[in-house]
């Protein structure tokens, strides 16, 4: 999962790197960001010598005033990286009122275009329409991955899709494996609904891709969640628990995207609710959809940072299986 660049952006001046496209092997694929300040910078093009030449030239566009570069790298012996193939980044000095639309539309998918050379440009899409920048930006195709385009007059964009987190998880439990949890999942590109009965568990400062839910009737966002939504269930209670996994198993067993359903505890508990929940209707195929223990299994550690960083891990490989984050690679482009 790549950097969410939009929460890293701050009010000190920044250069944007991203990869615009690769040929062969690289480090990186096209879409991955850097965050270039004067003094330090957020994320990773794939390190080496590739990202210390690219905080270099970052750098000195932060000290020249320059908007905009696009830049071939070679991955072979003059940079002293294995990988040999070769990458084109391109580099832009960060725009505040692009920023400040793009916030705004965090929940909602926004193609950013980005000119590569003559003019500096850039233009913000919709999925149907230009919401603001050029209209001199070319047609495109809404595909969910970066790629360069041409233009007229030989011009080339950058297409540098910001999307709506895919991911969405609604965590029922904020004692201390549940707030380890969000912790963990502060700077990934997913949605959190944290969930208690208990307004005062909730600290006092929480993420930004995190959304509090302090309510007597837990089981009603279960109902209204929409398909896909992956469920963790770990409160103060075993009897709420018991009531949040009927209501989980209990939702249409065919989606467009399916759930993900975890809870925690032993393989004891895991016997004990599986005949409760038998009784009140639920099948053994719907049961068998219940990870419990949740984590991955070679990891046995019980402290809250050990359970919950297993089951990120989880998470994140589910999230991924589902599409969520995969790389879906284009056609080269033809000035490759």
């Amino acid at each position: 999962m790549t950097m969410d660049w939009l929460r890293a952006c701050g009010d000190v001046p920044s250069v944007l790197v991203t990869v615009a496209a690769v040929k062969g092997s690289a480090p990186r694929e096209p879409g991955a960001k850097m965050l270039v300040r004067a003094h330090d910078f957020d994320d990773t093009i794939g390190g080496g010598h590739l990202e210390h030449r690219a905080l270099e030239i970052a750098r000195t566009m932060l000290q020249l005033g320059e908007a905009r570069r696009f830049e071939r790298f070679a991955l072979g012996p003059s940079l002293g990286q294995c990988c040999g193939g070769v990458a084109w980044l391109a580099f832009e000095r960060v725009d505040a009122a692009q920023v400040e639309i793009l916030r705004a539309r965090r929940n909602v998918d926004t193609w950013r275009l980005v000119a590569l050379d003559g003019a500096f440009e850039w233009a913000l899409f919709d999925d149907a329409a230009l919401l603001a920048g050029t209209p001199a930006a070319p047609a495109f195709e809404r595909a969910l991955y970066a790629r360069v385009l041409d233009g007229e007059g030989a011009r080339r964009w950058l297409l540098d899709p910001v999307l709506a987190p895919r991911a969405h998880l609604m965590l029922f439990g904020a004692g201390h494996v549940g707030a380890a949890i969000v912790r963990a999942l502060a700077e990934l590109p997913c949605r959190v609904t944290w969930v208690d009965e208990r307004d005062v568990m909730f600290p006092a400062s929480i993420p930004s891709n995190v959304r509090i839910e302090a309510t007597d009737t837990p089981e009603a966002l279960v109902e209204h969640a929409a398909s896909g939504t992956s469920f963790l269930v770990m409160t103060h209670s075993h009897a709420l628990d018991l009531r949040l996994c009927h209501a989980i198993l209990a939702r249409p067993a065919y989606q467009a995207t399916p759930d993900w359903f975890g809870l925690i505890g032993s393989s004891t508990k895991r016997s004990q609710f599986e005949a409760r929940l038998r009784e009140r209707g639920i099948d053994d195929a719907r049961l068998a959809n219940m990870v419990c223990p949740i984590g991955l299994p070679d990891i046995a550690g019980k402290a809250p940072a050990v359970i919950a960083a297993s089951s990120v891990a989880q998470l994140l490989a589910v999230w991924e299986a589902a599409g969520h984050t995969a790389y879906h690679p284009e056609p080269q482009p033809e000035f490759l």
